[in-house]
């Protein structure tokens, strides 16, 4: 039943959370902001998982470990059991392990959440290039790592020892703000030695595989805020998604999207996985979605009619993509989006 791939939004006839068996939820800018849960979303998920829906969480994140992801979302009022946090802290580890032997000793650049990960797949971690490691790992370790961790990774890597990393996010969102993630972290091992590492996160497909493994997904739905991760994560594991705007990414970003991140579904928040989603259709050039029809004429994306705002980006979104082909629009679209005040 995928979608994933077209050139405009999908349409479900039945609410998501039936047409799937299993949700694939980032967490912030999804579920929660600031650690505080997102509106709408506890009820939404609640819903969804009595309606036997499965709910799987993916981070990136690899600093936290999943009994600590579950403990706070359980807090939030979201029952959540470690089985069902899956993170890339996991997808390394494993991605670790399919290369060296049992027992291997691994060099870590990083948290706790690394930690348990490679005990979890049989390794063991050191600290110090000194200590015999096969491997290098680098995740996310969290504003107080010491500038000499990045170091003792260097000193492994120069002698020939594969380097890894949990993923490449250069930012991570923090309560004052935006903070360097661990692909600046990364980048400043990479400048220092002129490796590159295997990486195992979101948007690549070892964290994809992680996710079907934990999780046996048949019918998986990805739901996530970010074009860059959750959804070019779906688009390369071949699976449907839903963007919810409550994260980083608002609705020019949408509709400038290249290919990979454009997401199957869109909607507003968590509630868009307990409804069916509008179909958008195309006749004589233009793309109609619920009371709302839009075109790229000439050079600009216009938009008529009048109903839903979201029914209305829907209809932009197809438009602005077949526009764009293969490409990102670069049409503004500041006008037709002022007048749905998203």
């Amino acid at each position: 039943m995928s979608q994933q791939g077209t050139n405009r939004p999908g349409g479900s006839a039945t609410a998501l959370s039936e047409a799937y068996d299993t949700a694939l939820l980032d967490l912030d800018g999804v579920v929660y902001a600031g650690g505080e849960a997102i509106t709408h979303a506890v009820e939404s998920l609640a819903t969804a998982r009595a309606g036997g829906m499965h709910l799987a969480y993916v981070t990136n994140n690899a600093l936290r470990t999943p009994d600590a992801v579950a403990g706070h979302l359980t807090e939030l009022g979201i029952p959540t059991a470690a089985g069902d946090v899956i993170t890339s802290a996991q997808a390394v580890a494993r991605l670790i392990s399919e290369q060296v032997p049992s027992g291997s000793r691994v060099l870590v650049v990083g948290g706790e959440g690394l930690r348990v990960a490679l005990r979890e797949r049989g390794l063991e971690p050191v600290e110090s290039a000194e200590d015999g490691p096969v491997a290098v790992v680098q995740g996310y370790g969290g504003p107080d790592l010491p500038w000499g961790r990045f170091a003792e990774a260097c000193y492994a890597i120069a002698r020939g020892v594969p380097w890894f990393a949990s993923n490449t996010d250069l930012t991570i969102p923090s309560a004052r703000g935006i903070a360097p993630g661990n692909g600046a972290a990364v980048e400043v091992v990479r400048i220092a030695t002129g490796a590159e590492p295997q990486i195992a996160g979101k948007p690549l497909p070892p964290m994809h595989r992680e996710t079907i493994l934990r999780t046996g997904a048949e019918r998986p739905l990805v739901v996530g805020d970010r074009l860059d991760t959750d959804i070019e994560g779906a688009f390369n594991g071949g699976v449907d998604s839903l963007l919810v705007l409550t994260g980083v990414t608002d609705a020019a970003r949408l509709l400038a999207a290249v290919p990979q991140h454009r997401p199957t579904y869109v909607d507003a928040d968590l509630r868009g996985m307990l409804t069916p989603q509008p179909e958008v259709t195309k006749a004589d050039g233009e793309f109609r979605c619920g009371g709302w029809s839009a075109a790229v004429r000439g050079d600009e994306l216009v938009l008529d009619g009048e109903g839903a705002p979201l029914d209305g980006l829907r209809a932009l979104c197809g438009a602005a993509w077949t526009y764009a082909g293969d490409g990102s629009c670069a049409l503004d679209a500041g006008k037709v989006l002022a007048r749905l005040e998203l």
